[in-house]
């Protein structure tokens, strides 16, 4: 029998679901969530297609001691819903920051999934961050009314490279001081 390895990460808890560091069974649910154009276009890193083995690579990176991001997977069993309604992920940065990074799987668009995970993960501030960044294309509203409902501050315009849309991609950046 093959355990998974429990990494040094916190579980957070809502009321509607859990965050909760990932594991190899979660490799279906977000192999098949990445392969979906929708979600790859909205990210930095998601290729499309997707390639074999990319996404049991993420996996078995979150799980490293020696990592440079937490992940975690939106867990709704709690509620009855999917073992993975998306990912959130917190970037280590310099200077006591980081950058929080998230998608949710379509079927659970507009329904305040993303907004409580992001406030979830401002509250538990694993981390113990002093700042918060984030960024999110132009062309993806809805993300951005995630960050600022959840008390980011908008920067300024940047750009930059999706791998799914081979190409350069204008984002708003947004920053949330923590302390």
């Amino acid at each position: 029998m093959m355990l998974d390895k429990i990494t040094n990460q916190p579980v957070i808890e809502t009321d509607r679901f859990d965050l909760r560091p990932l594991r190899k069974s979660d490799l279906g649910l977000i192999d098949m969530y990445c392969s979906d154009p929708r979600v790859a276009k909205n990210t930095r890193s998601i290729p499309h297609p997707l390639p074999p083995g990319a996404t049991e690579a993420m996996i078995v990176r979150s799980m490293e001691d020696e990592r440079t991001e937490d992940v975690w997977a939106i867990d709704g069993t709690k509620q009855g819903a999917c073992e993975v309604m998306g990912l959130i992920m917190l970037d280590h940065m310099d200077r006591n920051q980081s950058e929080i990074r998230y998608w949710v799987a379509p079927a659970f668009w507009n329904t305040g999934v993303a907004s409580q995970a992001v406030t979830a993960l401002i509250e538990a501030n694993p981390q113990d961050s002093a700042t918060m960044f984030a960024e999110v294309f132009q062309d993806n509203p809805a993300s951005a009314r995630v960050l600022t409902n959840c008390g980011f501050e908008y920067l300024g315009d940047a750009e930059t490279f999706s791998v799914a849309r081979n190409s350069k991609v204008q984002t708003w950046t947004y920053s949330r001081k923590l302390d």
